[in-house]
């Protein structure tokens, strides 16, 4: 693949690729789903675009006795079966000659020894140069004594006795969810901040990484068209979907008591909300675009009256994608006694200049009609229209639709003509897509993150001060949730409980149908 051609490029030179320097990329987690399905083809689609040097390493670090051949054959199997661009030996020999393996539990000293020898045994033979990067793939629990040991061992520093003398970074990468709420979110980032410095923190959000996420900052910013009514005069309200229509499947040990808003509203929801409504920035360097989303979150909060402003449900039994369904109760490991949500709605309000009486409205669900993200900017009517009643009656409100995913683009609807005698005014709609403007594929999320992990490259990544401020919009709502005793349910397949209709009406609007 030509650099010309290649999305990942160099944001100052479209001639030239962003390439990492000799590194290593240690794994937590390394035979879990999301390493298995994600993480390792990402790393071989990377290898693949020519992205990473010949001195790339990947460590693996699990309970498995896996012998070096036996992992490396696990790696290219996953690799092979979930890479987006074509298969090349030629590349698979270059990678697996920094493939290691290092078997133990986290709280296994001499497993943390063996650690450091194969960092120092790369820094010697791979030529990663002390720098190393630590992908915390496991679950939340674990992210204290991962990290713990990262320090006792000292892995953390160059110079730790672990570590390299030779110099080099060392950078620690944790997924969602940080914390369960603000006080745990507080707690982990003193752990965290104990042992890396904060600009060594990535803190991995999947959907920032996505081509249409970044597009929204490219399409408010770079078009003097949309800019002027960006703001109250102009628009209604803006509903932001998040939509499943799968089950928990094997996640019933983690998604019990996490629940969809602590899920994905928490981080995802609130960072789209965010870069749609922040101010443009003085660039597009991290420091710059931290610093308008945090003034967002800052002055994000819930509706008043939660009672009327949020909703919440769980899926029982029903037909979705032309069969029949388990209810979330009925799932494997799942207790008869829970009420985790699967479906959270609620209202937020930004006491803003720009946004004031514009609500935003936040839906996440699994089992719902269809899979789809959307973040929809629904505009206010024309002050004045110069028509009589029945010719636009079947005209809607004015939208901007970002698709986030599956497929990715923009849809613009408006009202226009009917073809005929009399003048009747219907909705249409624009649409813009990816796939089809193109010649570029779009890089996976975790590409992209990875890469930009690799490169100390922070823009996408929330940073601590922006993971609190969410809590603190969200905590509000789980607490008084916390004191109902009963949720309501929506049948799997459909578009969430009736609360959540009741929710939005009350407000006299209606949630969109993606």
């Amino acid at each position: 693949m030509s650099a010309t051609h290649n999305p990942l490029r160099d944001p100052q030179d479209r001639r030239l690729p962003r390439i990492a320097g000799p590194c290593s990329l240690i794994l937590f987690g390394v035979t879990g789903d999301l390493a298995r399905k994600k993480l390792i083809p990402a790393v071989y689609d990377l290898a693949n675009r020519g992205l990473l040097p010949p001195g790339f390493a990947l460590v693996g670090f699990a309970r498995h006795d896996f012998g070096r051949q036996e992992f490396a054959g696990m790696i290219k199997s996953a690799a092979k079966e979930g890479a987006r661009t074509p298969w090349r030996e030629t590349v698979w020999k270059q990678l697996a000659a920094g493939i290691r393996f290092v078997p133990g539990e986290f709280d296994d000293d001499a497993a943390w020894e063996r650690l450091g020898e194969t960092m120092r045994e790369l820094d010697e033979k791979q030529g990663t140069g002390g720098n190393h990067a630590f992908y915390l793939s496991i679950p939340p629990g674990l992210f204290p004594v991962v990290v713990s040991q990262i320090k006792k061992h000292g892995l953390a520093t160059s110079d730790g006795d672990g570590g390299a003398s030779n110099g080099g970074w060392r950078r620690v990468v944790i997924e969602k969810p940080f914390g369960h709420d603000l006080a745990s979110a507080k707690e982990l980032n003193s752990i965290v901040s104990d042992v890396f410095p904060p600009e060594s923190v990535f803190r991995i959000d999947h959907y920032l990484g996505k081509e249409t996420v970044q597009n929204i900052l490219a399409f408010r910013f770079a078009n003097g068209m949309f800019e002027p009514i960006w703001n109250s005069n102009y628009v209604d309200h803006v509903q932001i979907t998040m939509a499943e229509d799968i089950g928990i499947g094997t996640r019933a040990g983690y998604y019990d008591g996490i629940g969809a808003a602590r899920d994905v509203i928490q981080n995802h929801l609130l960072q789209l909300m965010a870069l749609i409504a922040m101010e443009e920035p003085v660039s597009f360097k991290a420091s710059s675009l931290r610093i308008e989303k945090q003034k967002i979150l800052a002055n994000a909060r819930p509706a008043p009256r939660l009672d009327f402003h949020t909703a919440r449900g769980q899926y029982v039994s029903g037909w979705a994608g032309g069969q029949q369904v388990a209810g979330y109760l009925e799932e494997e490991g799942i207790p008869q006694s829970s009420t985790t949500e699967t479906y959270a709605a609620m209202r937020i309000d930004i006491a803003t200049r720009r946004w004031a009486g514009v609500p935003f409205y936040l839906r996440a669900g699994k089992r719902l009609g269809r899979r789809v993200t959307e973040v929809a900017v629904v505009f206010k009517p024309a002050p004045h229209q110069p028509f009589a009643k029945h010719d636009v009656e079947e005209l809607g409100s004015n939208a901007l639709v970002m698709r986030i995913q599956p497929d990715e683009g923009v849809t613009l609807r408006f009202g226009a003509k009917v073809p005929g005698t009399t003048m009747e005014i219907r909705d249409v709609l624009m649409d813009f897509a990816y796939g089809g403007a193109f010649v570029e594929s779009s890089p996976e999320a975790y590409e992209r993150l990875i890469l930009d992990v690799l490169l100390g490259d922070p823009p996408l990544f929330p940073q601590l001060e922006e993971v609190e401020l969410a809590w603190e919009i969200l905590d509000p709502v789980i607490e008084h949730w916390a004191k109902q005793s009963r949720i309501d349910t929506y049948v799997a397949g459909t578009w969430g409980p009736a609360s959540s209709d009741a929710m939005i009406a009350r407000d006299g609007r209606t949630w969109r149908r993606p």
